[in-house]
């Protein structure tokens, strides 16, 4: 049985029990940070008579947050000693744990800044001769939005050359927090991503912007590129519909630390963006995020899940065959990154 499920099973008991001293166990679960400073700060607010209600509140938290938190909330009420005897009933209840202690990859990247970081969004829509990448601002509000709900600061930068895509990129993570978060979308291709000024800028270059380094502000945090654009210009299956236009991008493949770059498409292919509606990718993205993220779960689960779900999209045209898209992630993190929503 997973932790989530015996917590589940025995939700009502355990909440029963805890209530007695709701105090200790919400000190003990800021302290092994399973919880925010912002979540510690709502909960502790109360008054005796709303202690159940909120035992309530920091047991559906907990559970909300995904296996991993509840395996380590779980670990903490059968092992720490304050709790053990300040808490009988629950060895009682819930048994001596396993020996085995809980793995190292488990382990988190701390986010407990306020704000989160910086998430930098680069919206290029119009181009040096007059190209209009149409659906683009679509995306740009959709990834605003997101990244604003788990607790980042937004920065839009509009139709950027490719001087100023540079210049911006080695400024922004002099502004960090605990993680930065940079999307672009713009026309590229194999390796590159354009400028308004259809100059290349180099991806593997913007990832190497940073480094790790013993000044660096963002060494051992991470740090997530985002790039909706294409790889090429070869077709996956079929034929590109009137109502789809392409970005032509690159693959990158990361060599520092703590780096993710999701890219829209797989290596010499186009990356799909509808006039009105947006891109598949980014659509997807947008949309596992605050699926996933709500439950805890690891930013490579969701993006694994973004892969299935733009793998299944199929661009149809009056020709037979269709046009089809697979995204592909490549990182170098070292721990589990988990991104949730700030609590209110």
């Amino acid at each position: 049985m997973s932790a989530k499920d015996e917590l589940r099973c025995n939700k009502i008991a355990i909440q029963a029990i805890l209530k007695g001293n709701y105090t200790l166990i919400l000190q003990k679960i800021y302290e092994k940070k399973m919880i925010t400073e912002w979540e510690y700060d709502d909960l502790k607010c109360i008054n005796k008579a709303g202690i159940n209600e909120h035992v309530v509140e920091l047991m559906d938290k907990i559970m909300n947050k995904g296996e991993t938190t509840c395996k380590k909330f779980l670990n903490l009420l059968q092992t720490d000693g304050d709790i053990t005897s300040t808490f009988p009933a629950l060895q009682e209840l819930l048994g001596i744990p396993d020996s085995v202690p809980l793995s190292e990859t488990d382990e988190r990247y701390q986010l407990n800044s306020q704000p989160v970081g910086l998430c930098v969004i680069i919206n290029n829509e119009k181009f040096i001769g007059g190209d209009v990448r149409c659906g683009t601002n679509k995306d740009a509000e959709s990834l605003a939005k997101v990244f604003s709900w788990l607790g980042f600061t937004v920065l839009m930068c509009k139709d950027q050359t490719q001087e100023q895509m540079d210049q911006a990129l080695k400024y922004f993570p002099l502004k960090h927090g605990d993680a930065f978060i940079c999307c672009i979308l713009s026309h590229g291709n194999k390796g590159v991503v354009f400028g308004t000024d259809q100059k290349p800028l180099s991806i593997k270059e913007i990832t190497r912007t940073f480094k790790a380094t013993d000044t660096s502000a963002l060494t051992n945090k991470p740090k997530v590129f985002v790039i909706q654009a294409c790889q090429g210009e070869k077709m996956q299956r079929g034929v590109l519909p009137k109502d789809l236009k392409t970005d032509a991008c690159p693959l990158s493949v990361p060599e520092e630390a703590d780096v993710l770059v999701a890219l829209a498409t797989v290596e010499d292919h186009p990356a799909y963006r509808h006039e009105t509606n947006g891109s598949w990718f980014i659509k997807s993205v947008c949309q596992q995020l605050k699926e996933g993220c709500k439950c805890g779960d690891n930013i490579t689960d969701i993006l694994t899940k973004v892969n299935n779900e733009v793998g299944q999209e199929e661009g149809c045209s009056r020709r037979p065959g269709s046009v089809k898209q697979m995204p592909e992630v490549r990182y170098t993190l070292t721990k589990k990154l988990v991104l949730s929503p700030p609590s209110n």
